[in-house]
């Protein structure tokens, strides 16, 4: 299973890194769509829905919901930052809200257990951190940023894999997801941190305004939210009485499985690059 598992995340870095160093914008966009279809499919089954139709449906609404974003955001030349910070925004409220229930469940299901509000919150998982991401690859340096993104989650996960390894001893969320403890959830902050401190060495010299402080809050952030995005998709599973969310990257499980913590660190991202004056 672990060599399964590393085969099939390193064919995945390839193609990532492939991809963002040959397509543009619009075809990244388009690619990005393709893998939040693919989330919001698995999402479906998640949120209640059985029948393949209504399953269909409903990846098509997160699609329209994509296109709205793209035109009104103006995402295929220059994003305007005022129209995109507050779709950013209200996507940090939303995670910050899933905190509170994820700390609070089972008791918490109450709010979010009917098939309205799961497909409500499949679509604030997907939806800004598509927007976040296309938004990245807008910035100068776009696909170094998303690098980034993805080597800050990658740290706080294995940070928290290695960290909980040797010293776990206290349950993170035990209802949610009995296998994470808080010495791996440190573990994850000090892997970001170190992470942070790095990335503040390389940054550009028109970027020199920019302090270790702020690099050190937005990557600390990332870190967390991370963790937030992966026991939120945990706790929706464990409602719908889900191992996985899918099984069609083998070793890893579904799409979703391995877009969860993107989904929760992207928009933070995006967000706290807005407020750096990056």
């Amino acid at each position: 299973m672990l060599r399964q598992r590393v085969i099939t995340a390193l064919i995945m870095a390839g193609l990532f890194l492939a991809g963002i160093a040959f397509l543009p914008l619009p075809a990244l966009a388009l690619v990005f769509a393709v893998l939040i279809a693919m989330g919001a499919w698995e999402w479906s089954r998640l949120a209640g829905w059985r029948a393949p139709v209504a399953r269909g449906l409903y990846v098509l609404a997160i699609g329209a919901a994509l296109a709205g974003l793209y035109y009104y955001c103006r995402l295929g030349s220059a994003p305007l930052p005022e129209q995109v910070q507050p779709f950013l925004g209200v996507a940090c409220l939303w995670w910050s809200l899933a905190l509170l229930w994820i700390r609070s469940y089972p008791g918490s299901a109450v709010f979010w257990r009917s098939v309205p509000m799961r497909s409500l919150m499949g679509l604030l998982v997907l939806a800004p951190a598509w927007l976040a991401a296309v938004f990245l690859l807008s910035f100068p340096r776009g696909g170094g940023l998303m690098v980034v993104l993805v080597l800050v989650v990658a740290a706080a996960d294995i940070g928290a894999y290695f960290a909980g390894r040797a010293w776990g001893r206290h349950k993170l969320a035990p209802v949610v997801s009995p296998a994470k403890t808080w010495e791996g959830f440190w573990g994850g902050v000090l892997a970001c941190s170190a992470l942070a401190l790095l990335l503040w060495t390389q940054l550009p010299n028109q970027q020199a305004h920019i302090s270790l402080a702020a690099v050190m809050t937005v990557i600390i952030a990332m870190g967390l939210a991370s963790v937030v995005g992966d026991l939120t998709v945990s706790m929706v599973k464990r409602e719908s009485g889900l191992k996985d969310s899918g099984s069609l990257l083998p070793g890893h499980g579904g799409v979703l499985d391995r877009l969860d913590s993107l989904c929760a660190a992207a928009p933070v991202f995006a967000l706290g690059l807005l407020l750096a004056d990056w």
